[in-house]
């Protein structure tokens, strides 16, 4: 991918700014665009920030008022990019990019391990500081990382290095704004209907020399309603960290994982 179609495009700044801002990593994703559309609902002026100059283009047809920012949060060029798009109170920052799967541990390429903690953790930090001056007392800082985090699995690892790392560094951005009133969160999804979903499936039923469906019929038998998560439950879940009273959940991981975590808490 050019470096001219990855980091450089803001579009729509010509709006209110006085309206608080909710920044959306990943906005062009299968989680992004439910919880963009849901922002957009509670009457925020929401940034959808993601790689593709094309996706953004598409998903603002979707969601017309939205406004959107090209660029790549693995690079430290998406700071300033992400900060020049800013010109009022940030009341979120939502940070939900996809990374690469890298299958199990055994295996793992790891450069693609490397990646994934850059997309999901350095990402977040670049966010993090081009937004932070436009952060106040009840501002959230809302990370999407999985249940893989918190219950390892043998054939899912880049998404279990890198939710385990995300909590880490949640809870201390917690323990860095507290002192402003600025909240951090994780929320933890399970195995969501989307095509990571399938990507990550295909990775264990070639590590088990199993068939696909083999697999995601032993995915919904470990939750204890056999549901996956929808991207839907995850943008309620983000809208519900928006409310005054979510305050007294800064640090902590909000599970949407279908009853899947089996350890304590």
């Amino acid at each position: 991918m050019r470096q001219e179609d990855v980091v450089g495009l803001t579009e729509g700044l010509n709006h209110d700014s006085a309206a608080e801002t909710a920044v959306v990593i990943g906005a062009t994703g299968a989680f992004g665009r439910v919880i963009a559309s849901k922002l957009l609902g509670r009457g925020l002026d929401v940034l959808a920030v993601a790689r593709s100059k094309s996706a953004l283009e598409a998903l603002q047809n979707e969601l017309p008022g939205i406004r959107a920012c090209c660029a790549d949060v693995a690079s430290d060029e998406s700071t300033n990019v992400i900060t020049r798009a800013l010109t009022g109170p940030v009341r979120a920052v939502v940070h939900g990019p996809g990374v690469g799967v890298a299958g199990g541990i055994l295996n793992a390429d790891i450069d693609i391990l490397n990646e994934a903690v850059n997309i999901k953790v350095g990402g977040l930090l670049r966010v993090v500081r081009a937004t932070e001056r436009h952060m106040r007392q009840g501002s959230r800082i809302i990370a999407i990382g999985g249940h893989y985090g918190l219950e390892p699995s043998a054939y899912a690892a880049s998404a279990g290095v890198a939710n385990a790392a995300l909590v880490n560094v949640v809870r201390q951005l917690s323990l860095g704004y507290g002192p402003r009133g600025i909240t951090a969160h994780v929320i933890a999804p399970g195995p969501a209907e989307t095509e990571r979903l399938r990507a990550v499936a295909a990775a264990r039923a070639e590590q088990d020399g199993v068939s696909v469906q083999q697999v995601l019929n032993q995915m919904l038998s470990e939750s204890s309603i056999s549901q996956f998560t929808k991207p839907e439950q995850v943008a309620w879940a983000v809208s519900l960290l928006l409310d005054e009273e979510a305050e007294a959940m800064t640090g902590s991981t909000l599970m949407l994982d279908s009853g899947r975590r089996r350890g304590l808490p």
